[in-house]
């Protein structure tokens, strides 16, 4: 069974839109077609997020909640990863999600355009790409 990190940007967009890569991602997610990974880190941006201003129209903190106490269910808790010493993505930031799918032996799935560009380099798949995988 394939293993992924999902970026928070990705569970978001699944969470507030029916439609789409990110929403049929999740769909999968739930039919058991692949294995999520997250850590507290994952947990903690995808929470953060969720509790913005800007997503009130969209989903009630209850639903926020809820959506996080299931990817917590529904995933493989993993421990946060050590971080390598240099950058590997162009937003620092992201770079423990890069570490993390290494750690785990995962692909890593992510809208975000800095993690997009080393996709040549290391596993890393738009949800659109990482739903064909799912296919093969």
């Amino acid at each position: 069974m394939r293993r992924a990190v999902v970026d928070a940007n990705v569970l978001v967009s699944g969470l507030i839109s029916r439609t789409g890569a990110p929403a049929q991602l999740l769909r999968q997610l739930t039919e058991g077609s692949f294995e999520l990974v997250v850590s507290p880190l994952v947990i903690e941006e995808l929470r953060s997020a969720l509790h913005r201003d800007k997503f009130r129209r969209y989903v009630t903190e209850q639903e926020a909640d809820a959506f996080v106490a299931f990817l917590e269910s529904a995933g493989l808790m993993a421990d946060d990863p050590d971080l390598p010493g240099t950058a590997i993505s162009r937003d620092p930031d992201d770079d423990y999600l890069i570490a993390l799918a290494e750690q785990e032996r995962a692909v890593l799935v992510t809208g975000d355009r800095h993690l997009l560009e080393l996709a040549g380099s290391l596993p890393i798949y738009t949800p659109g790409a990482f739903l064909d995988l799912l296919d093969e």
